[in-house]
């Protein structure tokens, strides 16, 4: 049986802030420091970080009180939001968003990546401040942890975790390299070659532009545990797949029938109309939205990878037909009235059997990967507590 200890984060590594050089001074930018933002985290989805949106200057960082962070040591954000979780793939600094740890021989730098990821609610409860709730490092410090005493039990525990996350890091790059593929091909086509014998027309030609409905959340009826999936913004903003199968919440035939939410088939390209305007998806199944989408399920002889890509494509013209004064939207007129090439017949069906097999093969991948990551975060808090002993395994 292991041994497992009660110890505050300062005692396994060195609890270090960050710093923002002076934006005035743009010899302070440039450079080649990798310097790391929460901002930078919020879209990032693998463990490992290398560099973020922008890098400083030697000047720069000498300016400011940020800190050279070496190698392997664990970014946590602590503030703005508290609780994104990063590896230094190699030397970087951060901005004054994050009390990052420098581990020290008593922790291996994985486990403690995973133990942060673990601690990430308990730490962001005892957050303060009025305007948003921070983490400072005098309370970072204090966080009180449990850890198996033995650093070898420690890489233990991180080998599982790392393990899955390993299988699920290389399926996203493959599907990265998938769409990479897919991309490239509608921009030959219909971008860098598009003929001037093509029709033009709208979005309504390539397919129809349903909207959607919220049933009353006032009767619990409208909704089901395993019902018809509803999807919202929230979701899209949460799931960043490219196939959506299920949102939050689902709900009941009778909460369809007395909404305007509409039930769209398999291949329908939900685009989030406010909201924000531009989440885009594709339904992996028959399902209904809320009303902050306008959907495009496509016409037969369209094809769902063309109207996927068009949308991508011609988000931004999308985004400057909205109107409203409290926010932006696109109506359901405006959706349908957006201007569209249609390619002839031969083009289309090019693409479409070249995106077949790569939508198929993308969509099992994600799935995959998303059963992947349920068993992660199942594993996570039984392994890091020491309910799953794993000192007797061979890893």
């Amino acid at each position: 049986m292991s041994e497992w200890i009660t110890c505050n984060l300062e005692e396994i590594g060195e609890i270090v802030g960050g710093s923002t050089p002076s934006t005035k001074c743009e010899c302070y930018y440039g450079g080649n420091i990798s310097w790391i933002t929460p901002k930078d985290l919020s879209t990032f989805n693998g463990r490992y970080i290398s560099c973020g949106e922008r890098n400083i200057t030697e000047d720069g960082l000498n300016s400011c009180s940020a800190r050279l962070l070496p190698r392997h040591s664990v970014l946590f954000t602590s503030r703005a939001p508290i609780g994104y979780v990063a590896i230094a793939e190699k030397e970087v600094a951060t901005n004054q968003g994050f009390k990052s740890v420098i581990p020290n021989e008593k922790i291996d730098y994985l486990f403690l990546y995973y133990l942060l990821k673990y601690n990430k609610d308990n730490i962001e409860s005892i957050g303060s401040g009025t305007t948003f709730k921070e983490v400072s490092g005098k309370t970072m410090k204090s966080v009180l942890v449990r850890i198996p005493k033995s650093v070898n039990e420690q890489r233990k525990i991180a080998r599982i975790l790392d393990s899955i996350d390993k299988k699920i890091e290389n399926g996203a790059k493959l599907n990265r390299n998938l769409e990479e593929q897919a991309q490239t091909l509608f921009h030959d086509l219909f971008v860098k070659n598009s003929s001037n014998e093509w029709l033009k027309g709208t979005i309504s030609d390539l397919g129809n532009v349903v909207g959607g409905g919220t049933p009353s959340k006032i009767r619990s009826e409208f909704y089901a545990k395993n019902g018809i999936p509803w999807i919202t913004p929230k979701d899209l903003s949460i799931n960043k797949s490219k196939f959506i199968f299920h949102g939050e919440n689902d709900i009941s035939e009778l909460g369809l029938q007395k909404s305007s939410a509409v039930l769209m088939p398999k291949g329908t390209v939900l685009f989030s109309s406010r909201a924000p305007i531009g989440y885009i998806a594709i339904a992996a199944c028959e399902l209904c939205t809320n009303q902050g989408f306008k959907s495009v399920v496509p016409a037969e002889h369209i094809g769902t990878p063309f109207v996927y890509y068009f949308l991508q494509h011609n988000l931004s013209e999308i985004e400057k037909m909205a109107s409203g004064s409290t926010f932006k939207e696109v109506s359901g007129s405006t959706m349908k009235s957006v201007p569209a090439v249609i390619p002839d017949s031969q083009t289309i069906a090019q693409f479409n059997d070249f995106c077949a097999p790569i939508f198929e093969q993308q969509r099992i991948l994600e799935k995959q990967g998303q059963a992947l990551a349920s068993l992660r975060d199942s594993l996570l808090p039984r392994l890091m507590s020491g309910e799953l002993d794993v000192s007797m395994l061979e890893i």
